[in-house]
């Protein structure tokens, strides 16, 4: 399995934590939450991760080599010069994947009790271009499924904008689409890497998703009902993260 923990970004919600450390490096039960998503890769079975650095990346690039790349292999996709979003950061990633095998991508500060071994496999079985893990959650922002579960369209609730992928009813009257919440977590084939360059350098993953799925397979998929999901990118989310934690051990 390949996979790439998205750990760039600035941490703004997690001030004052991040004034002097990456957001990946915040600990979560004392340890880092980096090294709790490594470990976690690990053991569904990744053998080949990168890492996204910008906000103090220096330190993250230590720290990786202080545990000698978890007796993995570890690159660092480095973005210090310009911080490139979700979708940017993949694309300059993907260069990293050259065995053709599917990408396991996963935000740094998502703690779940998903099975990533099981969404990898998901993913491969389906033959989709990507599959995004999904769960019905409340939240303001939503992506829209139709009844095969292929990606048709976004929308913010609150303010009522849309995103509508071309030739879908989507917004329609008609439209029976299902709002579900992404959970950050997501698996991209290689067939994506052309068209992720194509789309250019700085971009929102989920820009890219809405954009494609009009030609390639984009999909979601829901977890067990016992799914559990937090977002540990406030201050007061990282003992809710560390219970999750707890529970799952």
């Amino acid at each position: 399995m390949n996979a790439l923990i998205v750990a760039a970004g600035l941490g703004t919600r997690l001030k004052p934590f991040t004034d002097t450390t990456p957001k990946a490096l915040v600990p979560i039960a004392g340890v880092p939450m980096l090294e709790h998503q490594i470990r976690k890769l690990k053991e569904a079975g990744a053998s080949h991760i990168v890492v996204n650095v910008h906000h103090f990346g220096q330190q993250i690039i230590d720290f990786v080599h202080s545990r000698n790349d978890f007796g993995m292999r570890i690159d660092i996709s480095d973005e210090r010069g310009c911080l490139l979003d979700t979708g940017g950061a993949l694309r300059q990633a993907s260069h990293f994947f050259t065995d053709g095998e599917p990408v396991l991508v996963h935000n740094v500060d998502i703690f779940s009790n998903a099975s990533l071994a099981d969404l990898y496999a998901q993913h491969v079985s389906s033959g989709a271009d990507a599959s995004l893990l999904v769960s019905r959650r409340e939240t303001a922002r939503y992506l829209a499924f139709n009844d095969a579960m292929h990606l048709v369209g976004w929308t913010n609730v609150k303010t009522q904008q849309r995103k509508v992928v071309s030739g879908t009813d989507f917004g329609q009257p008609e439209s029976k689409a299902t709002l579900l919440a992404f959970a950050g977590i997501h698996v991209v084939s290689s067939t994506l890497f052309d068209a992720l360059d194509r789309f250019g350098s700085i971009f929102s993953i989920i820009d890219f998703y809405l954009s494609a799925a009009a030609r390639y397979d984009i999909r979601g998929i829901e977890p067990p009902a016992d799914f559990r999901l937090v977002d540990a990118g406030k201050p007061e989310s990282l003992p809710l993260a560390a219970e999750l934690l707890q529970s799952t051990m």
